[in-house]
């Protein structure tokens, strides 16, 4: 998984939501703190974990780093969990498996927290494996000839309770941890209460586990409620359908289509039927995309990413039904050579995958590309020249790439980002804009792709007069395109033309 994670690694640019991370990041922890009372509570944490990763040496590198130990750690903690509640040769299987699924890769690749809250999510589940696995008994009385309890039979149930307490209270941390990384992960929870019933555990680890679990919702609910109130940073998320679920599937199951996706999803049936392995990885794969699902058809909040850290129970389920298979079909077969036939097996689905891993590892299976907008505005755009971001979160690629914007002047920009606590700095009023676009005869308009659309209106009065007054008094001169970021010249329109109507799609002319 780390060498999976490390090919490509250095894509040479970064897209739109690797960019907040990277200029957030970057921000002192004071303004990071004020930034997350306005917007991104939810990934507050994240922020002040890469703060400390990019103070070493900000770059893509390094900023993706994390993310690849974040996937490295998942297939690692997802063959220890194979192996504690099957066999050695199904954990084996199950974390190669977890690191050739295409969707592990891609995320093992992307500035953001999803691979370490995969990662999170495994451990807690390998902490209440190994918790139920503890002994409910002390192990054997020991007493003198007299019938007393001697020293050692006395600590004994102390240093047992000690460490059951232990492992119950790491597991609780381990998902407060994990759901402060991202809250979503909260449902892992869900998943792992029908694992507890699933295997019929006893009320006293009912018990353990909801203390446990109690704690971990408590240190989550101060982010849950500051976040609520951010929702509409996800409005632009749809209401999740069959076609959503049936893609999750897909990319759960080791690619798109083919011989490859029937046989994984037949052994996945087969390894239902596993009893521990399955009461462990059915509920983690199918409880929390399904419960996220259903609230999303109140309130959209689905997304793949969010619920990347299901994806552990596939692999689990598929390696344990190919083992079931295994001992079903070659009882005298040694145990050597079933082991090396399911890692030349998954080696065999790796290989049919190649394609898709190579796709994942291209800047164009990202939305976009800011390097390159910004490498166009750098050659274009001359040091003292106005620009105006339409709307303003496409001052997103200066704020990743400022290198393009040396010496540009930001025409409505009031207040940068970390100054006034928001993304993408705080922009004057339409009074104060419509003065400094009269003190000017050519402005620079760097528009994202729906902006110029004709049915586009924004609702902010500045982002209104960004669109209206440009081209009532401006006429476009030059226009380039870059991954479909606009970047258009604008002159001031001559005085004999100021009452002939705007041109909205202007033909590109040479600078």
């Amino acid at each position: 998984m780390s060498a999976l994670g490390l090919w490509g690694l250095d894509r040479g640019g970064i897209w739109r939501d690797e960019a907040v991370t990277f200029q957030v990041a970057r921000r002192t922890v004071p303004q990071i703190w004020r930034l997350l009372h306005g917007v991104d509570a939810v990934h507050g944490l994240y922020y002040l974990v890469m703060h400390v990763v990019l103070a070493v040496r900000p770059g893509e590198v390094v900023l993706r780093l994390p993310s690849v130990c974040g996937a490295a750690a998942t297939a690692a903690l997802v063959a220890a969990l194979g192996a504690r509640s099957a066999r050695p040769r199904v954990g084996l299987w199950a974390g190669l498996l977890y690191a050739a699924t295409p969707l592990a890769g891609h995320y093992a690749q992307e500035g953001r927290s999803y691979a370490l809250v995969a990662a999170g999510a495994a451990g807690a589940t390998l902490l209440l494996a190994r918790a139920l696995d503890e002994p409910a008994d002390t192990g054997p009385d020991v007493r003198d000839e007299h019938g007393d309890a001697g020293p050692e039979a006395r600590a004994r149930p102390s240093r047992h309770m000690w460490r059951v307490r232990s492992m119950w209270w790491a597991y609780g941390g381990v998902v407060a941890v994990t759901c402060l990384l991202h809250e979503l992960a909260v449902f892992v929870l869900c998943a792992h209460a029908l694992t507890l019933a699933l295997l019929r555990a006893p009320r006293r680890v009912w018990a353990c586990w909801a203390r446990a679990a109690g704690a971990a919702v408590v240190v989550l609910l101060p982010l849950a409620l500051v976040s609520s109130g951010q929702s509409q940073q996800v409005e632009w998320l749809p209401v999740p359908d069959g076609e959503s679920a049936e893609r999750l599937l897909r990319d759960f199951v080791a690619g798109p289509q083919g011989a490859v996706f029937w046989g994984c999803l037949a052994l996945m049936a087969v390894g239902l039927t596993a009893g521990r392995t399955a009461a462990f990885a059915a509920p983690l794969m199918i409880v929390p995309p399904m419960l996220l699902m259903l609230f999303s058809q109140v309130k959209p909040l689905y997304h793949e990413r969010y619920v990347l850290y299901a994806l552990a129970g596939a692999p689990l389920l598929i390696a344990a039904g190919a083992d079931r298979l295994a001992r079903l079909a070659g009882r005298r077969a040694h145990p050597g050579t079933v082991t090396a036939a399911g890692v030349l097996a998954v080696v065999l689905v790796f290989v049919h995958l190649l394609p898709l891993h190579r796709e994942y590892r291209t800047l164009a299976h990202r939305p976009d590309d800011l390097a390159a907008v910004s490498a166009l505005t750098a050659r274009e755009v001359r040091p003292g020249d106005p620009v105006l971001f339409l709307p303003s979160l496409g001052r997103r690629t200066a704020l990743a790439y400022p290198k393009g914007f040396r010496g540009v002047r930001d025409l409505a920009l009031r207040a940068p980002g970390p100054e006034s606590g928001t993304l993408y700095g705080r922009e004057v009023g339409p009074r104060e804009l419509q003065r400094r676009l009269a003190a000017v005869n050519r402005v620079w308009v760097l528009a994202e792709p729906y902006a110029l659309r004709s049915r586009w209106f924004p609702g902010e009065p500045t982002e209104r007069l960004k669109l209206v007054a440009v081209e009532e008094r401006f006429v476009p001169r030059w226009e380039g395109e870059r991954d479909g970021v606009t970047l258009r010249l604008y002159v001031r329109r001559p005085a004999t033309a100021s009452l002939a109507p705007p041109a909205r799609s202007p033909s590109p002319a040479p600078r």
